[in-house]
């Protein structure tokens, strides 16, 4: 389907583009500190679960379009940036509930937090310019599927995501934990994961259009 070679090269650029920090990366690093462990990882679940939204649809064609409306990409852009700001506000209004809860509850419930990160994910401009210009580029028509080789590298993309996400949220849920120790420590940990958050999606709000 895909020759190795070609998949190797794909793995390498794609591990290149998740390490560097991101929309998604910072977003977990928010959720992190204002919901702790459980609540980052399944944040970190629902955005790989979002990508593939993303990835359904540009192998399904739906990419294509996007790439050539700025109207498309510009709502897409902006949806992701302003659900970012509206749960950066909600973890700074609520950011007193993380001093009574143990040291892996959570603020919200899990399937709230994981339907979260789906939203994030689905609506990240910086995976959607990703699949739309990097995935096509090892595709091989050739050898089978155009379609499902798509498919195939944006689940490969989503994976490495999960993992290397994953790792940034145990970080940071961990040095939460440190600061756990003193009640204030943890409001003031809680309400700057929401600020980054909300300066993320003003951040995204404001740049460029399809770069």
């Amino acid at each position: 389907m895909i020759p190795g070679a070609t998949y190797a090269a794909f793995v390498v650029t794609a591990m290149l583009f998740v390490v560097i920090p991101g929309p998604s990366v910072l977003f977990v690093i928010g959720r992190a500190l204002s919901l702790g462990r459980i609540g980052a990882l399944l944040s970190v679940l629902g955005n790989a679960l979002g990508f593939l939204v993303q990835i359904t649809a540009v192998a399904l064609g739906l990419g294509v379009l996007i790439e050539r409306s700025l109207v498309l990409f510009t709502i897409v852009k902006i949806t992701g940036a302003l659900f970012l700001m509206y749960l950066g506000i909600q973890a700074i209004r609520h950011r007193t509930r993380g001093v009574a809860s143990s040291d892996d509850a959570t603020p919200v419930s899990r399937w709230r937090s994981l339907t979260e990160g789906m939203v994030v994910g689905a609506t990240n401009p910086k995976s959607v310019v990703f699949f739309i210009a990097v995935l096509p580029q090892f595709v091989t028509p050739t050898t089978g599927n155009v379609s499902l080789q798509l498919f195939l590298l944006g689940l490969t993309f989503a994976t490495l995501a999960l993992l290397s996400d994953s790792v940034w949220a145990l970080g940071a849920s961990t040095a939460r934990h440190w600061f756990a120790r003193s009640p204030r420590r943890i409001e003031a940990l809680g309400a700057g994961g929401g600020v980054a958050m909300i300066g993320l999606g003003g951040a995204m709000a404001i740049s460029g259009a399809k770069t």
